[in-house]
């Protein structure tokens, strides 16, 4: 290959790699402003509010470009997927798990992620709290509630959050900082609304009942199709994929 071909195809490398930046902080710069207008219009301070990027599926070249806007929580829903980002992405940044975790991915899991929102079963709390012994440290998660009783989805049935709470409060290498849910997906955002302003309530109940180990102070709620109506309701974290990468491939 003669210098003059190589000098162009680096070229265009490097324009495509610019106007993935620029894209992806135009569209960081987008959501942060729709989280504090709607935050603002409920009288909420938009500090508070969180924004997670839900990077299922993008590569690191995306993932340093949403850094380099200023992002700095990423949320990953498949361990051995977010094992090779989280080694390969040097930066200071927090990841989180998001998606479904198996019993057996536990382990790994606890000492990649900084925290864990879809704790939803004992079973799996045990064996986190095991490791979370192990490294000497509690491990810090959310529990996941399914209001809808969707089948195709994991969380808690609602009526037996407080039963699982109190088991896990008995674990101490364990810490439950939230509430997180995934509703069902509809057209118009006003139809889920009622599932986030029920987490909501269903929050300050579950906070009454001073259980060890537990402080719900958390409520992730809200992807991009929904996130400002979460906002509204009173989401801490909002979970936003496409809206900042884009329509991802595959």
């Amino acid at each position: 290959m003669n210098w003059l071909k190589k000098y162009a195809m680096e070229s265009v490398v490097s324009t495509d790699q610019q106007e993935i930046r620029n894209s992806i902080a135009s569209n960081y710069r987008t959501v942060l402003d729709n989280i504090r207008r709607a935050a603002e219009g409920k009288g909420r301070d938009p500090s508070k509010v969180r924004l997670l990027a839900a990077s299922k599926l993008q590569d690191e070249q995306k993932i340093r470009a949403a850094i380099a806007a200023g992002i700095h929580l990423f949320g990953e829903n498949y361990v051995q997927e977010a094992k090779a980002k989280i080694e390969a992405v040097e930066e200071p940044v927090e990841w989180h798990m998001i998606g479904h975790l198996q019993k057996n991915k536990a382990r790994q899991a606890a000492r990649l992620f900084s925290l864990i929102e879809s704790l939803d079963r004992l079973e799996l709390a045990v064996e986190l709290d095991r490791e979370g012994e192990k490294q000497g440290s509690p491990v810090r998660v959310f529990v996941e509630v399914n209001l809808a009783k969707e089948e195709s989805k994991g969380g808690v049935d609602e009526q037996d959050v407080p039963l699982l709470l109190q088991q896990v409060g008995e674990l101490s290498h364990l810490r439950v900082e939230g509430l997180m849910i995934i509703p069902p997906m509809r057209q118009d955002p006003e139809e889920v609304r009622p599932y986030f302003r029920r987490l909501r309530e269903l929050q300050a109940s579950l906070g009454e009942l001073g259980i060890p180990n537990v402080e719900l102070k958390e409520l992730s709620m809200g992807m991009t199709h929904d996130y400002l109506v979460a906002v509204e309701e009173g989401a801490t974290i909002v979970r936003v994929g496409t809206a900042i990468f884009e329509a991802r491939k595959g």
